[in-house]
């Protein structure tokens, strides 16, 4: 149950791709993908073409100055093993990178689908808050400016006055 539940919450994997089957038996269905990435990240380090630049260095001068006894690939025959060896490795290195690099391309989509999501709700706040702002200009316009309010006090004043003196003449 907790298995499923982390499952389901992983980030590394789109939706889409996540499955329920196992590989070989395993609880990850992921595991292998993962490995490829691993590998496709370590083919691709200095310290991996340092490492089998020294190996084939080694594998060579070995059956080169070692003992005819000792030698299991021949120079006459132009190290046959080494190059089958080689080859074997780069017959897979090839499709290994080509599936973390899929992944890769999958977690991409995912990522710019998000980005286009996220960017529609930025926009759609953009366009709430311009309205909104557009709303508020309006109702500013409306607002009495303090000149009016001024001028509406002046004639009042003005009026209460004139009703002052008219009382004070028809009083007096």
């Amino acid at each position: 149950m907790a298995r499923a539940e982390s499952e389901d919450r992983r980030f590394d994997t789109p939706k889409g791709i996540r499955r329920t089957a196992t590989f070989r038996g395993s609880g990850d269905s992921d595991r292998f993908g993962r490995f490829t990435e691993w590998v496709a990240r370590g083919m691709g380090t200095p310290g991996f073409l340092v490492g089998l630049s020294v190996f084939a260095v080694g594998w060579m001068a070995w059956n080169t100055f070692a003992p005819s006894a000792w030698r299991f690939d021949d120079i006459a025959i132009g190290f046959t093993a080494l190059t089958l060896m080689l080859s074997l490795q780069a017959s897979y290195a090839a499709p290994l990178i080509l599936l973390a690099q899929n992944r890769q391309d999958d977690r991409d989509r995912v990522q710019i689908e998000q980005d286009r999501q996220r960017a529609e709700r930025n926009l759609a706040d953009t366009e709430y808050l311009a309205r909104e702002v557009v709303a508020l200009r309006l109702a500013v316009k409306e607002l009495a400016s303090k000149e009016f309010i001024r001028s509406e006090l002046r004639a009042m004043l003005d009026e209460l006055d004139r009703r002052d003196e008219e009382e004070s003449e028809h009083a007096g």
